[in-house]
């Protein structure tokens, strides 16, 4: 393939027509300029458009791809034959787009453009075929997708070879993440989509326009996919390439009308470093947008989509900063001013929206994300530079404003606008496509189901279900119907539809005409399929019928049968066969992270461990975030070197040592490292449960990570001390984690071997000196101000005195005499077991105070044994009879007499 890009090409990846005037005179050229400027008539009804799409058999019945004669023009260079098909290529994707994203209204039809000589085919015909060819994965095209032989005529010609144009692999790209948009679940492309486009990618870099376009392009299609880390290294990567300097930081304002104080606020201040050619409108548009802070009203010129206003009595309509210079000084942005920021080129602010996407998937759905995506859509929406981009980004904001009582009325109101805007022509289709492909604007369909699913979420059903009756959206017209408690007009919906007493829009013929005896051949039967698993969602009696029914139709391809047959299996206890059935879903679509979640659970049920790990490793390969599926890994890594009926995880805990060396030998320590780092991974996205913090503690301390154990311990006991008290408490980990420090020497430089003037060793942090601080911490602001337990305040005493703090050390043990049975018995206690633990506890506190009290200046231990030995017995005469009683007796004679001596 030829390096590098001709101007041709380049015009056709930035939407302008740049080429110079003396490249201008072949008729390829000419047919991409029409393309460029959106003449897409002119350039589908051309001469070389008929040649290239010329049908070569009368039969309808044969695929798109065979139907037509794609041959090169007999009179055309090879250079100029790929010019022209790539050309076609763009003209049929973007027409495409045009009628079914962006409008307005398209002003040719398929047939104009292809031609058959049956006078049977039709419109609806052609579509409908084009539809059924577009099913890909088991995964059906949406039915009422219009024209949709564009699209796989654009697909056919981008298939093609090209030796000479090496933007037809980039363009490819964009065909795949259109075609994605259409399918009911995005279905995985192959590992060479990425792989193809490096050489392009190489040859662009002193293109920075073009270069940030196709990063930024694999990362919107990253994200289709749902691969969000990628998907945002290649957005970074993308504001390298075009020169964006960004940075989100706080500066003081106000949010409220009648706010006293400035608050920090987040801000995110941007600069670009693109030549822009739209500098006049640019500062037309800046001037509008920064000098009037009320209302956010773009002028004429920009023509871009209407910015609702949000009137609340509260509410201002954007943030007013006070300050000037919110930035670091040693910021490259130190220079803006948050209330006047000057214009983003719209590539930016394509990467800008772009980043605010994977804010969302990235983060815990709170208030936190809301406020982060905040300002990236804030910094677009103050200068609206493109119809798309403005779109994109008045739909985040509307998406964001859902969630708040103040601003749900706009955000409802903004999103029926930017609906009814879309077959206006209140600006160019140059213009609406220009940044189409930078952006993940939906589909005219999909804004209306966002609509409609925002009706729902409000509680209004009726105008959600006639949106979705008209989308035919059956599957939400079932959710519908179900949520009114009316599930039997599901289930005739669906048996209707399925018996053809409902007609769907395209298998209406026009008024008056007869359908025609080929329509029935060319059936969609992926579309068939998803209907009778939803009839098997419908009736659980049947469902195992429906959903086999729906297998046989689709000839084996239909996922969402198998995923619906496997977890009605699961639900009902048969593991074997709901494995059987969702490894045929994932084999078919292996992104639904789901299906290899329940895939997992199953394959546990049945104590399939390899199974159920490489389930489990898939399922946190698609979402990072997914925090059960890391502790099930963890899990399945600690089952798999144990055989059935041995103790796992879940029993790690236990402090017989025999026991222990027992479970140490079954699993191998590499497993327990796995694990280890599996559950450190997931506590990343679920910190709040205590029982996956319960399980790390424990395979932390297996593999002697004790200082990790060490703040498991302290994050069980925070999340659990108010309900479960000193039971929230690990005993024989806390006192391991003691016992670490406690056999290490005193003195930090015994611990090193060889001469006393040799550098002091680096510590450990997992034992001895170098885990001291964080145990201390441990007991210090953790265990001892939320439980007050014997064994905690006895291991604290054991870690005071290595260190040879005696007093505090008497201390710890006299709190944990009063927290014991013996500090607890009252007067009338009848239970001799009881009183005799509490006899143990007394002689040992005695102790304790003849050892440690001698080392206490200016203590008193002797009226502190005598006030303890007096009390108790005081307490408990009841057990006068018991023989321990005289040991009792001897040993206050015995203080009192020592105390007479001294």
């Amino acid at each position: 393939m030829t390096l590098g890009l001709s101007p041709i090409e380049k015009a056709l990846l930035r939407g302008k027509w740049t080429v110079p005037t003396q490249e201008t005179t072949s008729p390829a050229t000419d047919l991409a300029k029409a393309v460029v400027e959106g003449r897409f008539r002119d350039a589908l009804t051309s001469p070389t458009s008929r040649e290239l799409l010329r049908v070569q058999s009368a039969k309808f019945d044969l695929p798109f791809d065979q139907a037509f004669s794609l041959g090169s023009q007999t009179s055309a260079e090879p250079i100029e034959a790929e010019i022209s098909r790539l050309t076609l290529a763009v003209a049929c994707l973007h027409a495409f787009v045009q009628l079914n994203w962006t409008g307005p209204d398209l002003d040719v039809q398929p047939l104009e453009v292809i031609s058959f000589e049956s006078a049977e085919v039709t419109e609806d015909l052609v579509n409908k075929k084009a539809i059924s060819e577009l099913a890909q994965g088991g995964e059906p095209a949406y039915h009422l997708t219009q024209v949709a032989v564009f699209l796989r005529i654009a697909q056919i010609l981008l298939a093609l070879p090209y030796d000479h144009c090496q933007s037809a692999l980039w363009w490819r790209l964009r065909a795949t993440f259109i075609h994605q948009q259409v399918l009911d679940e995005p279905v995985p492309q192959p590992l060479t989509t990425f792989a193809a486009l490096e050489p392009l990618k190489a040859n662009l870099t002193a293109e920075s326009d073009l270069a940030g376009r196709l990063i930024l392009e694999e990362g919107l299609l990253e994200h289709q996919f749902s691969q969000d880390r990628s998907a945002a290294d290649l957005f970074v990567q993308a504001a390298k390439s075009t020169g964006l300097e960004y940075e989100l930081t706080g500066a003081l304002g106000k949010r409220t009308k009648f706010q006293q104080f400035d608050l920090s606020q987040l801000v995110l201040l941007a600069e670009s470093h693109l030549p822009d050619e739209d500098a006049t409108v640019i500062d037309n548009v800046s001037k509008t947008s920064t000098t009037k802070q009320d209302v956010e009203v773009p002028t004429e010129e920009a023509n871009v989509p209407e910015t609702l206003a949000l009137n609340d009595d509260t509410l201002l309509e954007r943030t007013e900063f006070t300050s000037s210079s919110p930035s670091a000084p040693d910021s490259r942005l130190k220079h803006i001013d948050p209330n006047s920021q000057p214009p983003l080129h719209p590539l930016d602010q394509c990467i800008l929206l772009s980043m605010c996407l994977n804010v969302r998937n990235t983060s815990p759905s709170h208030g936190l994300t809301n406020e982060q995506m905040s300002p990236y859509v804030s910094r677009v929406i103050s200068h609206p530079r493109n119809w798309s981009v403005h779109t994109m980004a008045l739909l985040l904001r509307s998406r964001l404003e859902s969630a708040r009582t103040r601003t749900i009325e706009r955000s409802t109101l903004q999103l029926q606008a930017l609906i009814d805007q879309m077959p206006t022509a209140d600006s160019t289709l140059q213009e609406r496509l220009l940044y189409f492909h930078s952006i993940p604007l939906p589909s005219k369909w999909e804004l209306e189901r966002e609509l409609a699913l925002r009706f729902l979420g409000l509680g209004v059903v009726r105008s959600a279900l006639e949106i979705f009756e008209r989308l035919e959206m059956w599957e939400e017209v079932v959710k519908c119907w179900v949520s009114l408690e009316r599930p039997e007009k599901a289930i005739t919906i669906v048996r209707d539809l399925l018996e053809g007493r409902k007609a769907e829009a395209e298998e209406v013929v026009s008024r008056g005409k007869v359908a025609s005896t080929n329509r029935r051949e060319i059936h969609d039967t992926t579309r068939e399929a998803k209907l009778w698993c939803l009839l098997g969602d419908l009736e659980p009696e049947n469902a195992v019928e429906h959903y086999e029914r729906a297998w046989k139709i689709s000839k084996g391809t239909s996922g969402r049968a198998m995923r619906s047959l496997g977890g009605y299996y699961f639900a009902r206890g048969k593991f074997p066969e709901a494995i059987i059935s969702l490894k045929r879903a994932v084999s078919i679509n292996p992104l639904l992270s789901r299906s290899w979640f329940i895939l997992g659970c199953a394959a546990m049920r049945t104590e399939e461990w390899e199974e159920a790990k490489n389930a489990f490793g898939r399922c946190v390969a698609i979402d990072e975030d997914d925090a059960e599926s890391w502790n099930n890994l963890a899990s399945m890594y600690l089952r798999m070197g144990t055989v059935s009926g041995e103790k796992t995880s879940d029993e790690t805990n236990e402090t017989e040592e025999a026991l222990e060396g027992e479970i140490n030998k079954s699993i191998p320590f590499s497993n327990k490292l796995l694990a280890f780092r599996a559950l450190k991974q997931g506590l990343k996205f679920s910190y709040e449960n205590w029982r996956m913090w319960s399980n790390y503690m424990v395979v932390a301390m297996d593999v002697g990570e004790l200082a990790e154990s060490c703040r498991a311990l302290g994050r069980v006991v925070e999340e659990t001390s108010d309900k479960n008290g000193a039971d929230s408490v690990d005993i024989e980990v806390l006192e391991r984690l003691v016992a670490a420090v406690t056999r290490a020497p005193v003195n930090p430089e015994d611990a090193v071997e060889g001469k006393a003037e040799a550098q002091p060793a680096a510590q450990n942090p997992n034992e001895g000196h170098g885990l001291l601080r964080t145990v201390s911490n441990l007991f210090e602001r953790v265990l001892l101000p939320r439980v007050s337990s014997p064994r905690v305040h006895r291991a604290y005493a054991r870690l005071l005195t290595w260190e040879g703090r005696w007093e505090e050390a008497l201390k710890a043990h006299l709190d944990g005499y009063r927290s014991g049975v013996a500090g607890m018995m009252e007067r009338g206690e009848a239970d001799v077991e009881r009183w005799r633990e509490a006899v143990g506890e007394v002689e040992e506190i005695v102790d304790v105070l003849r050892n440690f009290g001698p080392r206490v200046e200016g203590s008193k231990w002797r009226l502190q044994g005598r006030s303890i030995m007096r009390t108790f017995i005081g307490r408990t005469r009841e057990f006068e009879d018991e023989p321990e009683w005289g040991h009792l007796v001897e040993m206050q004679e015995e203080l009192s007499q020592k105390e007479e001596e001294d």
